[in-house]
């Protein structure tokens, strides 16, 4: 075969989530899309603000000349100043433009991110369960992946962490709210991870970069709040996009912001700027740029999260699950009622219902499961949780 035997194993390890879909465009095509119960895919189905359009519009109607052209390949002055101010009211710290990027979004990102720090052998400390691209993304910058569990809660062990460092150690990605769990982490979770961090980077001598994948940041539930990591931890850098927050996915348009005073600034902003280049971005979408300046104090409507989540748990409990609720994002992380979570998925599947294997996020023996879909579909599928916990269970 042609393709590397790498990319082979990844495709098997990052195959679960496209299995359900092309299993379920199957099952579609069979039963009937209002008959299959599809909670595979976080593809929010909010629609994008009223000002999303009106920004767009104005936008396209710009005909100067230039207007489409490259920019530095930070981005926008103006774009990077917007999302700056509203980084600097999240995080209650001062951050300027010249300290964040513009990015394709926070997967280009993570990637711009570990491109700059990694050397080759370096490690990155994952916390299970975790986005499966994660893997692939260190992998691409010669780093190796060191995963740590959560706890029964999805909280972190910080014990683990603890035992987790070594003199390889570069990073640590953390994810908040989080994908697969919904969890958000509290200020103190944040505050005893930074003074982790900073001890055993005192120790060894050499800096240790918190990672904040924040993508969710925006869907979040029962008046929590979503602490910053900046004021906990000076080597820290964020990563999002507004793929949530504006219902805009496709788009592909994110940021990387670095703390004010993470050590040796200016070298590695300008190995996140070059690698953004090199990388193959060139640059974020200058179009999307342009549109989401305008938008840093709008949103997508949230409020339907909150009621499909509280929807979803009913359904669930009434079935027979035993989970953590979610705290944010739009998914939930049941355990299965038998070992074998990719053979649950199949007694689901004899239900019309679809749902990823919790082993494809890092913890087997789950489910992951999105509600970014109508409530028509979740209370749809209410007997067929009801009959596959009854079948798993026989």
């Amino acid at each position: 075969m042609a393709i590397a035997k790498k990319m082979r194993g990844f495709t098997e390890k990052s195959s679960w989530i496209r299995r359900m879909f092309e299993e379920g465009a199957v099952m579609k095509q069979k039963h009937g899309a209002e008959n299959v119960y599809d909670f595979s895919l976080g593809n929010p189905d909010v629609p994008p603000p009223a000002a999303f359009s009106e920004a767009l519009s104005r936008v396209c109607r710009d005909q100067q000349p230039g207007v489409h052209g490259y920019m530095a390949n930070g981005g926008y002055p103006f774009a990077r100043e917007a999302v700056a101010t509203r980084i600097s009211r999240e995080q209650g710290m001062t951050l300027s433009g010249n300290e964040l990027l513009m990015t394709c979004g926070a997967a280009g990102a993570i990637n711009i991110t570990l491109k700059a720090l990694l050397d080759p052998g370096d490690e990155v400390i994952l916390l299970a369960p975790y986005f499966v691209e994660y893997d692939f993304y260190i992998d691409n910058h010669g780093g190796v992946s060191r995963v740590v569990e959560t706890d029964s809660e999805f909280g972190l062990d910080f014990v683990a962490i603890e035992q987790a460092i070594n003199a390889k150690t570069k990073a640590i990605i953390i994810n908040s709210p989080n994908n697969p769990t919904g969890r958000v982490y509290s200020t103190d979770e944040l505050q005893r991870l930074g003074a982790l961090l900073r001890a055993a980077a005192e120790k060894r001598g050499a800096a240790i970069y918190l990672i904040s994948d924040e993508p969710y940041r925006g869907i979040i539930f029962d008046g929590r709040i979503c602490p910053g990591v900046f004021p906990v931890y000076r080597d820290s850098i964020i990563v999002g996009s507004h793929s949530k927050d504006l219902s805009l996915p496709g788009e592909r348009i994110g940021f990387a912001a670095v703390h004010p005073e993470i050590e040796d600034k200016a070298s590695l902003l300008a190995a996140m700027t070059l690698a953004n280049r090199i990388l193959g971005f060139v640059n974020a979408p200058a179009l999307m740029q342009r549109v989401v300046a305008e938008l840093q104090d709008a949103a997508a409507p949230r409020a339907v999260y909150a009621r499909r989540r509280d929807v979803f748990c009913q359904v669930l409990q009434e079935a027979g699950f035993q989970f953590q609720r979610p705290q944010g994002a739009f998914y939930i992380f049941p355990p299965t009622p038998i070992e074998d979570d990719a053979k649950f998925c199949r007694i689901l599947q004899e239900e019309r219902i679809l749902a990823v294997p919790g082993r494809g996020f890092g913890r087997p023996g789950h489910i992951r499961l999105a509600f970014c879909v109508s409530e028509q579909v979740i209370v749809g599928a209410a007997a067929g949780f009801k009959k596959a916990i009854e079948n798993a269970r026989n």
